[in-house]
């Protein structure tokens, strides 16, 4: 099994305020009142969660980065 180098999470405006941000690897999720607030709190969030683990179990390398997608509804006229 090949171990993936990043771990992808998708954020997304919450549905009162700020933004919300969820791995689709490993089950973490944050929010944050701004994108470098929830980014932030997304990094630590997925720092604590690997940490003292083994990435390998979860498929991943040793020191995955993370790949963010923003989610963005258009607002239409």
């Amino acid at each position: 099994m090949q171990l993936k180098e990043s771990i992808k999470a998708i954020i997304r405006r919450g549905e009162k305020r700020g933004y919300v941000a969820e791995c689709l690897e490993i089950s973490v999720v944050t929010q944050g009142d701004t994108l470098d607030d929830v980014v932030r709190n997304l990094s630590e969030a997925v720092a604590l969660h690997l940490e003292d683990e083994d990435p390998a179990q979860f498929g991943l390398v040793a020191k995955p980065s993370l790949l963010v997608t923003f989610e963005l509804q258009p607002e239409y006229a």
